[in-house]
């Protein structure tokens, strides 16, 4: 019987699958964490502001908060020196990754 070689290559398939994902996973990650340190400069590292500076934290905001802040800051509906520029450089769909993210940390 067959049945050895046939498990194995099953099995090497799924696991091929499974590396494929996550590395797919890993390089999303990896470009949302990239588009969220252009927050640093003035919002702290990984959104901790620093105690006593002007600019809020962004780590553990909620998602939804966020998302509506860039977009008022995007459409003009907030006053901002710079972030109104910022916001417009990003597409949609990366506010909603970028506030996904700092809404994931506590």
């Amino acid at each position: 019987m067959h049945t050895a070689p046939t498990l194995r290559a099953a099995a090497a398939m799924a696991l091929l699958a499974a590396a494929t994902a996550a590395v797919g996973q890993s390089t999303d990650m990896r470009h949302v964490r990239t588009l969220a340190a252009t927050c640093a400069a003035c919002h702290g590292t990984d959104g901790r502001a620093v105690a006593g500076e002007a600019n809020i934290p962004l780590a553990g905001m909620p998602k939804e908060r966020i998302v509506t802040q860039v977009q008022d800051f995007r459409d003009g509906k907030r006053p901002a020196t710079v972030m109104h520029q910022i916001a417009k450089g990003y597409t949609p769909e990366q506010i909603e990754s970028i506030a996904a993210y700092f809404a994931a940390m506590k």
